[in-house]
């Protein structure tokens, strides 16, 4: 895990008043960059031979400082990185960046990487070091760049902060055209002392950053990822992250669906989402996620509204907002008469909006009509605008729709935006000029409509209860050992999930007589069975002892035992509820269609533990499988809130056994009609015993 480090260090990293460099080519550039973006503190280079670097006096040695920097770049090799940072940790400095490459990221090529990294992070005690193998970072509200390669930022007064484990990904933000101011820009390497949640929590705290964006290859500490949720949901300022590693970690050898329905990326979703912080799956889309939340923050709903002069273009919005969790809502009949009044006869009154050419280049005309578009209480106002070629073209009559959109969004306090369907249709000038009057400058109709739901799914989070801290109790050392099915269903019961009455023996004739003994219809599954199914150890349906003995003699090659348990009545849906452990979220459960369904409809949704009814009911209502669950076709309804309480019953089972359940898998959940209850036809559990 990541160590906890005190605040003040990172805060002094970042908003450094000194820095110091060590090394040669890097560090020299470090020192242009600063100077070039007019930093105001003091630099210190550190060189064995040389008396200066760019005009700035050079000193010997950390001991030979003028104090102890509050930022450093350590631009030398590996070993005597970790040399220097060491001597930086005990003169008190602030932290260091690491740009050194060699260690646990190339454990092939230097297998002794791994152990000089724990040198690095010994070393550096208490004091922040980020890295190594990372270019640093870029701060433009200061002008403080420990960043040793050229950028194409510009200082800022206010902007949103950028974080990623990848220099290169940082290199190419640093040179985006699309009206984002970035305030911070920040790589984290290989984050073996501090990663990327914790420097977003310092960036965040910052009351110039408006908004945070990640670049995530795979978690570093949960914990930390947890405070940036909370303090940005105090402060105001939307999280969104671009989550990257389907496959970060190999899936591990499983005896049930579980793990494949939860799969690592699901479950890093479901984590974002419970943190309150948006996801998305493209750089574009962050950047433009991003201007969005600088702009005007998190959304209070997903209902927008557009406009544009062209059919066609209402159209490619309409067409693109099909699946996305975006509202196009109706205008109000109290829109409707002064539309048509300003726009005349000829115009069809609809969101999204062609108010054609008939009021171009009319800033009184236009104004009118978006102040009334304005007035449907959407979210977001959006007017499809691409501008033209400015070295060939006049776009005198493209800022008159400009100048209305910025009058209308005065006169009535409304947010609104502009969406340039192509890059090279909005110049970044002109996109810092919309930015600058209030107006977001979106770039990509696909990618405007991520930013939406985005936005407001992180508004609609954050009028949900804090969710409390995810379970993080390590499993006990101990061999893995799969429970038989009876017993998985006795501890389940006593948990509170309902089961099939059953009855247990060893041989053919003793279950045959316990069969009798519960009544027929039964159904006969053999213990010891790992995939029951495939290996002919279940037999349902069964109507007579003889039944029963003939089928539990033909299983008796694969199966320890028996269990005889009475026939479930036809349900309305099965659903699989499942748990598993995940190596950052640590216990999750899933939920999704279940019986031959599993594998056919993929039909699954993750839940972080601990969890609520609330967050249960909604995720079995987000399900495909929810539409049998709400009576399909006239057939009837399923007893939803008796599955609400047993998957509840089966999340608490596995909070109370958090440090020794390894996984649990219920399929089916046989559904039945309302008022019926549900009943847990199979489990499994799987746990560690303990040495």
């Amino acid at each position: 895990m990541v160590k906890q480090l005190a605040q003040g260090s990172l805060d002094r990293l970042i908003r450094p008043k000194s820095i110091a460099v060590f090394g040669g080519k890097e560090a020299g550039r470090v020192i242009e960059q600063s100077r070039k973006m007019g930093f105001k503190g003091d630099i210190w280079p550190v060189h064995p031979t040389r008396e200066e670097v760019h005009g700035y006096k050079c000193y010997r040695s950390v001991a030979d400082l003028p104090a102890a920097p509050d930022a450093a770049f350590i631009g030398v090799n590996r070993l005597a990185a970790i040399e220097i940072i060491g001597q930086l940790a005990a003169r008190g400095a602030g932290g260091a960046i690491c740009y050194a490459s060699g260690f646990s990221e190339a454990v092939k090529e230097l297998p002794d990487g791994p152990a000089l990294q724990a040198k690095l992070v010994e070393a550096a005690g208490d004091m922040a070091v980020v890295g190594p193998n990372c270019y640093g970072f870029i701060n433009m509200l200061d002008g403080a760049l420990l960043w040793p390669d050229q950028h194409g930022m510009i200082r800022v007064e206010r902007g949103v902060a950028v974080l990623t484990q990848s220099s290169n990904i940082a290199c190419n933000v640093s040179n985006q055209a699309r009206g984002l101011p970035v305030a911070y820009l920040m790589t984290a390497g290989n984050q073996a002392q501090t990663g990327i949640s914790a420097l977003a929590v310092a960036a965040l705290e910052d009351p110039r950053v408006t908004a945070v964006g990640l670049h995530i290859e795979g978690f570093d500490d949960i914990e930390t990822l947890e405070l940036l949720g909370r303090r940005a949901r105090e402060l105001g300022k939307g999280v969104v992250a671009l989550k990257m590693g389907k496959s970060e970690a190999a899936q591990r050898a499983t005896v049930s669906h579980t793990a494949s329905l939860a799969g690592n990326d699901k479950v890093s979703g479901a984590v974002l989402e419970r943190l309150g912080i948006g996801r998305v799956s493209s750089l574009p889309e962050l950047l433009e996620t991003l201007k969005l939340l600088h702009v005007f923050g998190p959304l209070a709903s997903n209902a927008i509204s557009s406009m544009s002069c062209s059919g066609g273009e209402a159209s490619l919005i309409a067409d693109s907002a099909v699946g996305r969790d975006v509202d196009f809502r109706d205008l109000k009949p109290e829109q409707l008469g002064p539309l048509r009044e300003t726009l005349g006869e000829m115009v069809t009154l609809s969101n999204p909006l062609d108010y054609h050419t008939f009021v171009w280049s009319n800033r009184e005309k236009l104004t009118q009509a978006f102040s009334t578009m304005m007035q449907g209480d959407y979210a977001l106002n959006l007017v499809l605008l691409d501008f033209p070629r400015l070295d060939r073209c006049d776009p005198v009559d493209w800022m008159t729709t400009v100048d209305a959109l910025v009058d209308a969004a005065k006169a009535t306090g409304a947010n609104a935006g502009i969406i340039a369907s192509m890059g090279e249709n909005l110049p970044e000038a002109m996109a810092d000029r919309l930015s600058q009057n209030g107006l977001v400058p979106f770039i990509g109709i696909d990618e405007a409509l991520v930013a939406v739901e985005t936005a407001a799914r992180i508004g609609r989070n954050w009028k949900r209860p804090v969710a409390a801290p995810l379970v993080k109790a390590e499993l006990i050392d101990g061999d893995s050992e799969t429970v038989t099915e009876a017993d998985a269903k006795a501890e389940l019961a006593a948990a509170g999930v309902p089961v099939p009455q059953g009855k247990v023996a060893a041989t053919p004739q003793e279950i045959a007589k316990a069969a009798e003994a519960l009544g027929f219809p039964v159904a006969l599954k053999g213990l010891g069975v790992a995939h029951k199914t495939e290996a002919g150890a279940v037999k349902l349906n069964l109507q007579s002892v003889a039944e029963v003995e003939a089928a539990a003699i033909a299983m008796a090659g694969v199966a320890t035992g028996y269990l005889v348990e009475k026939m479930v009545a036809k349900p309305v849906a099965e659903i699989i509820v499942g748990a598993m452990r995940d190596p950052v979220a640590g216990p999750v459960l899933s939920v999704g269609a279940g019986g031959i369904l599993v594998e056919l409809l993929e039909d699954a949704v993750v839940l972080p533990l601990p969890t609520t009814h609330e967050a249960i009911r909604e995720a079995i209502a987000g399900l495909k499988v929810a539409k049998l669950l709400n009576g399909y076709r006239g057939q009837p309804k399923g007893d939803v809130e008796a599955l609400v309480a047993a998957v509840a019953a089966t999340a608490d089972y596995v909070v109370s056994n958090a440090s020794n359940v390894e996984e649990v898998d219920i399929n089916p959940i046989m559904v039945l009609p309302a008022g019926m209850g549900v009943v847990a036809a199979d489990a499994l559990i799987r746990r560690r015993r303990r040495a």
